[in-house]
């Protein structure tokens, strides 16, 4: 594929380049139209999104960031994924608190999100996650030709259509899901 938004990255068929993926990441892509997928290496000092995007080149428009937020109704706790620009924040307390029928939401603490997705802090991505977790994904992020994700590590980032993320497993294309 030809990555318009790639910037300064050398970027590979991520099917090809299991190594820079984490373990869930490169077993999601297994079950993916993988050939539409890139991967490219980057300083993992450089992971932070607009760190990333001034570094490489890469617009911050196309760049999309996976948040785990952690709701809570009673004594049951619900985690879940959201996905959105980098230009947008989620809308965690109203659109989010409300998709997951909860009293409260919040951002999930680091340790959890690590332990429970198997991927990196700064690095996690929507490919991969545990199946039970609903994904809510923008409906920007669905629409944009291409954006730049997480890889599961901070060595790497996935290059991925939008398209493709609204048809991951369990995904749903919420409108406003960002601000």
């Amino acid at each position: 594929m030809n990555w318009t938004i790639a910037g300064t990255l050398t970027v590979l068929p991520a099917a090809d380049h299991p190594e820079l993926l984490a373990d869930p990441v490169a077993k999601a892509l297994a079950a993916l139209d993988a050939d539409r997928v890139g991967v490219a290496e980057i300083d993992p000092e450089l992971a932070d999104t607009a760190a990333f995007c001034e570094h490489y080149g890469s617009p911050l428009s196309a760049s999309a960031n996976c948040v785990i937020v952690l709701g809570k109704r009673g004594a049951e706790e619900r985690l879940a994924a959201c996905l959105v620009l980098a230009t947008t924040r989620a809308d965690v307390n109203g659109v989010l608190r409300r998709r997951l029928n909860v009293r409260k939401a919040s951002f999930a603490p680091m340790e959890l999100a690590v332990e429970q997705s198997g991927m990196a802090y700064g690095g996690i991505t929507p490919v991969g996650l545990p199946q039970e977790w609903p994904l809510y994904v923008d409906a920007a992020v669905a629409a944009a030709p291409e954006v730049v994700i997480g890889s599961g590590i901070r060595g790497s980032k996935l290059l991925v259509p939008g398209d493709l993320l609204a048809a991951l497993p369990g995904a749903e294309v919420v409108e406003d899901l960002a601000r």
